[in-house]
């Protein structure tokens, strides 16, 4: 069985009440682990509140505070592919991360992670991910080293003082032309819950979208996020008619199937450039992958 070294969170939102007990939100939250389960796992101290206190059945539902627990699966599976540290400083480390990956432990994945993976070929236990990328999205990654400098650079994302370029693959109707495209509209939860959908009211998800050149049915992509939703390319995209090649959730939600290591999703974080806020100089990160074009 595979145990998480260090805990993951779930923050509980507001709720009518009565409030739902802490078992039964956590048992909505993560369906495919069984009641019996969570019971075990909160039994054995394996679930904690924000002043690290171990969580007992009896724990009132607390609205907008933190949960913590330990991932744990019976078995996950291999990624067969390698991550490749780019660059290495007292302070940041940058590494391009494969498709199939996740940033950090997710799903069936605990030890698989590029984080885990990181610390344990570096042995830098205070690695901090800066941000976060699509387990099915390769490319540039960033990671503070640093516990004193974390918040610089975590402020650098916050703040939208990260240049991003990513790269995309879409099948191409005939007769398109280049183009390009400015995406401003309000990105909203999705049913499952992992899913995004665009929503009514104030703009939070913005994109910069240029159709580069097209060849054999397939069109190329530069894409520039300027904000930072969750799966915010992947839904502009397919709100354009370009779904990504390869992406089982957009436009629509394809049935649950093992990864097929060959068809990875043609999503790549080519490049990031930003403003050392320690040494003030320009910073540049190109990744070395390239997509199937």
């Amino acid at each position: 069985m595979g145990i998480a070294k260090a805990p993951s969170v779930v923050t509980m939102p507001k709720a009518e009440t009565p409030h739902p007990s802490i078992l039964e939100f956590l048992c909505r939250r993560f369906p495919a682990i069984s009641q019996v389960h969570w019971e075990k796992r909160i039994s054995e101290g394996k679930v904690l509140d924000e002043n690290s206190q171990r969580v007992t059945l009896d724990t009132k539902y607390a609205p907008q505070r933190r949960i913590y627990y330990f991932r744990e699966v019976d078995s996950e599976p291999a990624i067969p592919f390698a991550e490749k540290i780019l660059f290495l400083d007292d302070h940041i480390l940058v590494a391009c991360k494969p498709h199939f990956l996740p940033m950090i432990p997710s799903g069936q994945y605990v030890d698989e992670c590029l984080l885990n993976r990181l610390k344990r070929s570096t042995g830098i236990e205070a690695l901090t991910p800066l941000h976060r990328i699509d387990r099915e999205t390769a490319g540039i990654a960033l990671f503070s080293v640093n516990r004193t400098s974390t918040g610089l650079y975590g402020n650098l994302f916050r703040n939208g003082l990260i240049e991003k370029t990513y790269q995309a693959l879409s099948a191409c109707p005939p007769n398109q032309t280049t183009a390009s495209w400015e995406i401003a509209n309000r990105i909203g939860k999705g049913e499952p819950w992992f899913r995004v959908k665009t929503v009514q009211g104030e703009i939070n998800a913005r994109s910069a979208i240029d159709l580069m050149e097209m060849k054999e049915g397939k069109a190329r992509f530069k894409l520039r996020p300027l904000t930072g939703k969750t799966h915010q390319l992947r839904l502009h995209m397919s709100g354009l008619g370009f779904g990504i090649l390869h992406d089982r959730y957009y436009p629509e939600l394809q049935p649950q199937s093992e990864d097929n290591f060959d068809t990875p999703l043609q999503l790549l974080a080519q490049m990031v450039r930003f403003k050392d806020p320690l040494t003030g100089k320009t910073r540049e990160h190109v990744s070395e992958r390239t997509l199937l074009w």
